[in-house]
Formats: C-alpha cells, sequence, structure tokens
C-alpha cells in the first residue's frame, strides 16, 4: 500500500496509508482533504505535500 504524505491546515507534516478520493485530481474537487491529523488529534483539512496553493 503507498503513503501519502500530507501537510495539515496547522502546518503538521505526516504520511497516511490512504487519501481519499486521490484519484480525481485537483481540477474537479480540490487538492484538500479532511484528515485526522495525528498531532494535534483533530479533523484538518489536509493537502499532499508537493501541491501549490495557486
Amino acid at each position: 500500500m503507498e503513503r501519502t504524505v500530507v501537510r495539515c491546515a496547522e502546518g503538521h507534516v505526516f504520511s497516511t496509508a490512504s487519501f481519499p478520493m486521490q484519484h480525481l485530481g485537483a481540477g474537479r474537487i480540490g487538492p484538500g482533504r479532511l484528515l485526522r491529523c495525528p498531532r494535534c488529534a483533530r479533523l484538518r483539512q489536509s493537502v499532499p505535500v508537493g501541491v501549490d496553493k495557486r
């Protein structure tokens, strides 16, 4: 299983085994997903590391 490195809205970087709906691409629904951050233990908007915020 492939892991994805993501950054939450608070700036914490962590990896996740699944990144929901990643196959749909940024053009259709945006790059961010709601994930539980292991550092702050809250649901946060998260984006894969390397995605530009343009």
